[in-house]
Order: structure tokens, then sequence, then C-alpha cells
């Protein structure tokens, strides 16, 4: 491969990392969107849908973690190319598994293997889209992965209102394996390539953690990104639960929330990458979407009588406030060496994916006390706080060279 690929080459890596985000979402919440019509269809009783959906998720999340460790040594270790190729494989060939399920634990057990796929989409396509562009726009880059990417969440809305459940894990898994044949035209990053012929240490999760610096270098990467996942799995997923607690006109529905909050994420994205090119800062971008999240959940949260239409406003504007996901990504890849980075980018979402279950328990212990209302707007500003404190702790890398190894 040449040292500095053609732009034609660059442009085609960017539009096929995003289609992989966009699949990998599409494939991500699809059983968030079908639970209920699923269930029905294979038999889980009314009373046993909650709980049963809260352990397929949790298997789903379970594979996520243990797959974002999995994908990022393998892309530290043997390349960018082969976690993007051995991901999709595996989530695609598990989703298509997904749409003959006859009971609950296969579908469990699908979605764990669906969660370990998924997991290497994002960090290893924001890795080689990073590492393969000048450093003054590879955030042009990043943005239009994550700009592109997340709507595919709208279009898993859409399948699922067209057709059966069924075949809207059909559709997810013949996109993956459509998208095979674009990938054959990839290249490896130059950075690994040049790496990979050096004597270092590469993809060791180790690195992480023996050192101080390094290791609080990761954990403040994490806590940038832990108000993302509360917003959306909370404030917009329990719609129904906080309308009824704000004597909502009509009840609120989760599903038009997810899909505003997605459509808003995307834009959100965009907004970011742009500004961060503008102000030649992913911090201070970073920082505005913190205070636009607190801005927001609380209008929303305080909207007493609040109306559909008003809910999927705020369910937008909330989406245009954690809508730095790929600032995130490109952070946490951008903060380390090119021997530790994929394993960084690829971890740090799903561990911030994961963050939500310490988020949702210290959310619930506050709900008896202080009710729904004041312990999702504790929770939001606390975790917007934490970010903005880690924020101060991280360099700013916009201009950053990333040639360089961790030692």
């Amino acid at each position: 491969m040449e040292s500095n690929p053609k732009p034609g080459k660059v442009w085609l890596l960017v539009l096929v990392a995003s289609l992989g985000y966009f699949v990998d979402i599409y494939d991500l919440i699809i059983f968030s969107i079908v639970r209920v019509q699923s269930f029905k269809d294979i038999g889980i009783p009314e009373g046993q849908m909650r709980s049963e959906g809260e352990f397929v998720l949790n298997m789903q999340m379970a594979g996520l973690l243990l797959g974002g460790i999995i994908w990022g040594v393998i892309a530290d270790k043997f390349g960018r190319l082969k976690v993007l190729f051995g991901s999709i494989v595996l989530y695609s060939l598990a989703n298509l598994y997904n749409g003959f399920v006859q009971d609950v634990n296969t579908y469990a057990w699908i979605r764990f293997v669906a969660g370990i796929g998924l997991a290497g989409e994002l960090g290893a396509g924001i890795t080689l889209v990073s590492e393969s562009m000048d450093k003054g726009k590879r955030g042009y880059g990043t943005m239009i992965v994550a700009g592109l990417g997340v709507l595919g969440a709208i279009l898993a809305y859409y399948v699922s209102e067209w057709f059966d459940w069924r075949t809207a894990y059909f559709v997810g898994g013949g996109m993956g394996l459509c998208l095979l044949l674009l990938r054959v035209g990839t290249f490896e990053s130059g950075l690994f390539k040049k790496k990979d012929n050096q004597q270092a240490v590469k993809g060791s999760l180790w690195m992480l953690f023996n050192k101080k610096e390094r290791f609080l270098r990761y954990v403040y990467c994490l806590c940038i990104g832990l108000p993302i996942w509360f917003v959306v799995g909370v404030l917009v997923t329990q719609a129904p639960e906080i309308g009824r607690a704000l004597q909502s006109e009509t009840p609120l529905s989760a599903g038009k929330g997810v899909m505003f909050t997605y459509l808003g994420i995307s834009l959100g994205d965009v907004f970011a990458g742009l500004l961060a090119q503008w102000f030649r800062s992913r911090k201070k971008v970073v920082f505005i979407c913190q205070v636009l999240i607190i801005l927001f959940s609380v209008w929303y949260l305080s909207s007493t009588g609040i109306s559909e239409n008003k809910f999927l406003v705020l369910a937008f504007l909330l989406g245009l406030g954690v809508g730095y996901w790929a600032t995130f990504v490109t952070i946490s890849a951008e903060q380390f060496g090119t021997n530790l980075r994929a394993t960084v980018a690829t971890t740090a979402p799903n561990f911030v994916r994961g963050a939500l279950i310490p988020s949702t328990l210290l959310y619930g212990w506050l709900v008896p006390n202080m009710g729904i209302l004041h312990a999702a707007m504790a929770v939001t500003i606390l975790l917007s706080i934490i970010a903005i404190f880690a924020l101060t702790r991280l360099e700013e890398s916009f201009d950053k060279d990333l040639n360089y190894m961790e030692e």
C-alpha cells in the first residue's frame, strides 16, 4: 500500500466505514424496536415481557463488552481491516439466524453473539479513518462515519413498521453481507503497517493498567461519554413513565422518541465535527454538548403537561446534545499511540454503553427518595459534570500527530 493513499481511496474508506456503522446501529437497536412483537410471536406471556426483555438486552450488552476487548486487541495485533471483515460477518450471520428463533434462550444467546460482532465496527472504523486522513481533516471523516451511521436507527424503525420482526432481522443480516463486497476495495492503515514492522508491544490490555498516567487517561476518555447512553437509555426510553410523572396529555411513545433522538444524534455528529474543525478543538465541542445536555434535560423533565409533539422536539434536541459520539471516540483514539489506539477506540464506546448499568442503578436508588423526575435530572447533571471534569484532564488532540507508540 502506498504511504499516502489517493484521496479517492481515502473517501471510499470513509464511505465503507460509514455504511458499516449504519448497519451496526441498525442491528444494535433492532431488538429494542421489535421486542414486543417478537416476544408475542414466540409465546412470551405479557407479564414476563419486561424481565425477559432485560435478559435478552443484557446478553447483548455482555456480548458488546466482551467483543470490545476481543476486537480491540485483534485490531492492534493483526490489523484494523481484519476487524472490519470479521465483525461484520459475525453480526450479520447472527442477525440472519435471529430471524428463525423460536424461544427466548436461543434469542438471548444469538443476541450475545451479535453483540460480540457489533462491538468491533465503530472503533476499528474510526481508528482506520483517523490514521488514513490528514490530521487537520480527519474530523470530517469521522463526522461522516457517525452522521451517516446513526441513520441506521431510522431505517430500523421504518423496516419494523413495514415488515414483520423476522424480516427486520433478515434485512439487517443481508445488508451486512452485501457490505462485505464493498470492503474488498479498502486498505489497511499506513500507520499500522509501519508499526507492524517495529518491535513493540501491540494490543496489550495490561498496558492500560500498568502505568498510572495512561490508566487515568483511559478513564477520563470513558468519563466524557457517560451522559450519552443515560440520555438515550433512560430519559428517552422511559418516556412513558416520565410522561406520566409530567402528567402528559397523551402517553409518550418511546419508539418515536428514540427515532427522533437518533435523528438528532445524526445531525449532532455532523455539527460537532464541523464545529471541531471551525474551533480547531474537540474539547470545546464536547463542553458545549455537556451544557446543551443539561439545558435540554432540565427543560424536558420540568415540562408539566407535555404534549407528544413537544416531547418529540425535545427528544430531537437531546439527540443534538449527545451527538458527540463520534467526537468522543475520535478523542479516545487520538489520546493513545498506534500500538494501543484500536484497543482504546474499540473498548471505550462499549465500556461507556456498559456504564449505563451503574448509572441506572444510581437512578433506581434515587427514584424512591426524589421521584422519577428529580432523580433523572440529578443523574444527568452529575454525569455531565463528571464529563466536564474529565475533559479538563485530557490534552487537546485536534492537530495531534498520531504517528507514535505507547512505551
